[in-house]
């Protein structure tokens, strides 16, 4: 008789993707969509469709390169060493940017229990650099304390979220909908475009889907179908979530919520509900950021293993934590608090959002276009080759609509970024230039 398979099924990865994506992405997304109104809902099928193609092409490229590097490794396929780095560069920044609007999102439901911390842009400030410097500091114990912490703190965005799926529509009204869909008169493509990066925003981690390869059963199916199922879980609970707030909470209200969830719990129960929102919330804001954190000091581990980042990235302490690079995160995202600051959490939420999006969207592009030569030397056949390329072409088409969706400031600031960081790489380069 067979032994039992310990490696995990389709289900196990499928959820495991889904609770990756979830984190704390749909914390703050419904007071920000709904400044747009309802009609912002629109870019959910875009995004969806567009996310969904970047994920399967990112199990793609897990399957045709197995090495250590994730989107860096793949970029390299097509780009180089100088793209292994600009790719790392890139999405470090990304994250740094991210973890404060995490932080930021957080703050905005503490603020319920300590009013000081939206009283003005210094206590919200403070506020953000205390749970910055906090999870920080519990990533010293290493990955599994970080691992075992995430595991419960998921549940406080899983329960108020996708229970507002199922018990909001008791509640839903038609008319508090339809006076919310379009209170600024948009156009439509001018709506949909702008609440693009709101929207891709929460489905950022997807890239984390096709790490799991060696631990799955059959990875050649496993892996693309979860990356899709998860994804497409995703996508109908964070459609359902938005959908159904806007038809009980007035636009204005919403719009103006620094806590969008509890709002719409407590309109629906009581004000103690609402406030048992506003904790869980917290927690699921905390756990997220401390994930992020010990993903933002790998990824620089990553790359100073590789000779491309300082070399103190790579030290590691004996529970396995970088502890240096830990703290250069922190301060480089205290930086980006300070240099943002803002009176208002959403204000200062939006604009971080869409600096994330972009320096995040062009390691997609590039990782992407890695899997063409891999394919190439894979020798696939020409329907796969032909399937994979028409789903490389929809990941980037959609990814290049979204750089542009996102405003000419998020794009001018990548640019310089982008600009410096190749002017970073020159300084590196001879480490591997060949005699």
């Amino acid at each position: 008789m067979p032994a039992p398979s310990k490696k995990m099924s389709l289900l196990g990865l499928t959820t495991l993707v889904a609770i990756n994506m979830m984190g704390s992405g749909i914390i703050m997304l419904p007071a920000s969509m709904a400044q747009l109104g309802a009609i912002s809902l629109l870019s959910w099928v875009v995004t969806a469709i567009g996310s969904m193609a970047i994920a399967y092409g990112f199990a793609q490229c897990g399957i045709f390169c197995t090495r250590s590097g994730g989107m860096s490794a793949y970029t390299e396929e097509a780009h180089g060493k100088s793209g292994f780095f600009m790719c790392s560069f890139l999405y470090f920044l990304s994250l740094i940017i991210a973890n404060v609007a995490i932080a930021i999102s957080a703050v905005g439901y503490l603020s319920s229990f300590i009013p000081w911390l939206g009283s003005g842009q210094v206590p919200l400030f403070i506020g953000s650099l205390a749970l910055i410097w906090l999870t920080t500091a519990a990533n010293f114990g290493g990955p599994r304390v970080t691992g075992r912490i995430g595991v419960v703190t998921v549940w406080g965005v899983i329960i108020p979220v996708v229970g507002l799926c199922v018990i909001g529509w008791f509640y839903f009204k038609a008319q508090v909908f339809s006076a919310a869909w379009n209170p600024h008169d948009l156009r439509l493509w001018d709506a949909v475009s702008a609440s693009i990066p709101l929207t891709l925003w929460a489905f950022l981690g997807m890239e984390t889907a096709a790490q799991g390869y060696d631990a799955v059963e059959n990875p050649t199916r496993t892996v693309p179908l979860a990356c899709l199922f998860g994804t497409l879980g995703v996508a109908v609970v964070y459609v359902l979530s938005t959908s159904v707030i806007q038809g009980i909470v007035p636009n204005t209200e919403l719009a103006a919520s620094s806590a969008p969830f509890a709002l719409v719990y407590a309109q629906m129960f009581s004000p103690w509900v609402g406030k048992v929102v506003m904790a869980l919330a917290v927690l699921a804001c905390i756990g997220s950021l401390l994930g992020w954190q010990f993903t933002l000091a790998q990824t620089a581990k990553m790359s100073a293993d590789q000779r491309l980042f300082p070399r103190f990235f790579s030290r590691v302490n004996g529970a396995h934590a970088p502890v240096l690079g830990l703290v250069a995160c922190a301060t480089l995202q205290s930086l980006i608090a300070l240099s943002t600051i803002s009176p208002n959490a959403s204000a200062q939420f939006n604009r971080l959002v869409n600096l994330a999006v972009v320096t995040n969207l062009v390691p997609y592009v590039t990782a992407l276009s890695g899997l063409l030569v891999m394919m190439h030397k894979a020798r696939v056949s020409a329907s796969i080759q032909a399937r994979n390329t028409l789903v490389v072409l929809v990941a980037v088409g959609y990814s290049l609509y979204a750089i542009y969706a996102c405003g000419e400031d998020a794009v001018f600031g990548a640019m310089l970024v982008l600009a410096f960081g190749y002017l970073l790489y020159g300084f590196l380069a001879k480490r591997f230039t060949e005699a």
